[in-house]
């Protein structure tokens, strides 16, 4: 018992210490200068601030020290019409006015913050761009992560004997195993729950450990990938297609034959129309769900960590003050951002295995009488 009380005690300081340096550890914004009279005065784009580090970006940026950028250049891909493929280091395009070749970061317009080039007429155009940026590399190291974990546990469970108790990472990675296997995968599902378990432990893992890294200020965490609607659309649209393609007979008959008046659905397909409909929407909600719920913890911490900023020069008594509180509210957004991170991951998770379940109703169930295993 008092291991246990200890580990508790473990766990609540390290997170506590994981949500105090996600609040100090955050990039000052940038000032800008104007002159008011014969005075200057600071103001801070707290909207701009945000976006740039809820955004992606060409390099990982770490911090400002003495006015000079600290950064790990990433690799740039592009493909241009006139000249082919193109490949080097974002260092090359660091400046606002860099070029390399004919590449350059546009600052406005429809393509502003991407690389772009000029055709023969002087019109900005966008090559094809597969490069590693922040978000992709991020993806990159997580997945590898994530592929490493699972493959040590598996040699873990491969080498131990009966009488031996998992421990440590491993136990805990049995834990969340039995939980979704147990309580979301075999109630949701019934009894194909075994086909499509890989499946649901595989976004469960994938999206908590992106959540869980994003949280993390300093490098290779920081990333927000889950707060990137490509990232969700891609997790919602292999949802979709497992639900789909797996789908019952009467999966697709309660779509495009359901159990309505006839004038609901010949010979103006109406009813038919809403399902289809229906089909889209349910992925629809679990990308805009993960995104929207990841993107306002981001804005929440940053937000608060700008009010240090904004109220610097209001005196030092109220900006201290200031300063306190927002250090404070940070430190709980963090600790709920955790927690946050689990609970997206279950959701989504869960959310998914119902939307299977549905879809393979046996023949002459409705959709609400899901058949469950004890």
């Amino acid at each position: 018992m008092l291991k246990r009380t200890n580990n508790i005690i473990l766990l609540f300081t390290l997170s506590l210490l994981l949500s105090f340096i996600n609040v100090t550890a955050q990039e000052a914004p940038t000032l800008s200068v104007a002159e008011t009279n014969t005075e200057e005065t600071t103001d801070i784009n707290v909207k701009e601030m945000i976006m740039s580090h809820i955004g992606d970006s060409y390099e990982w940026h770490f911090m400002k020290w003495k006015d000079k950028d600290i950064s790990i250049p990433l690799p740039i891909i592009l493909h241009s019409k006139e000249s082919g493929w193109n490949i080097f280091l974002s260092s090359e395009l660091h400046n606002p006015n860099s070029k390399f070749n004919q590449f350059y970061i546009a600052q406005e317009g429809k393509h502003a913050g991407k690389i772009v080039e000029k055709d023969s007429s002087g019109a900005e155009i966008a090559p094809f761009d597969i490069s590693l940026t922040k978000n992709a590399t991020s993806l990159v190291l997580t997945s590898i992560l994530l592929i490493v974990i699972v493959m040590s546990v598996a040699q873990f469970y491969k080498r131990r004997d009966s009488m031996s108790t998992s421990k440590g990472l491993v136990g805990l990675i049995e834990i969340v195993v039995t939980f979704i296997v147990d309580e979301v995968a075999k109630p949701s599902i019934g009894k194909e729950y075994q086909r499509f378990t890989p499946f649901l432990l595989t976004i469960f893992f994938f999206i908590l450990l992106n959540n869980l890294m994003g949280l993390i200020p300093i490098f290779p965490g920081g990333a927000n990938v889950t707060g990137n609607i490509a990232v969700t659309l891609v997790l919602a649209l292999t949802t979709f297609l497992v639900v789909n393609l797996t789908g019952s007979k009467a999966y697709y008959k309660d779509i495009f034959w359901p159990d309505v008046p006839t004038w609901l659905k010949a010979p103006a397909p109406i009813m038919p129309l809403i399902e289809i409909i229906g089909t889209i929407t349910k992925p629809f909600a679990l990308m805009i769900r993960l995104f929207a719920n990841i993107t306002a913890g981001h804005s929440i911490v940053l937000g608060l960590t700008s009010v240090i900023f904004v109220t610097a020069k209001l005196g030092a008594a109220t900006n201290g003050a200031m300063t306190m509180v927002a250090i404070l509210f940070g430190i709980f957004i963090g600790l709920l951002e955790i927690l946050v991170a689990f609970i997206q991951a279950y959701i989504f998770t869960l959310l998914s295995a119902v939307f299977i379940g549905l879809a393979r109703t046996p023949e002459g169930e409705t959709k609400e009488s899901v058949q469950t295993i004890e």
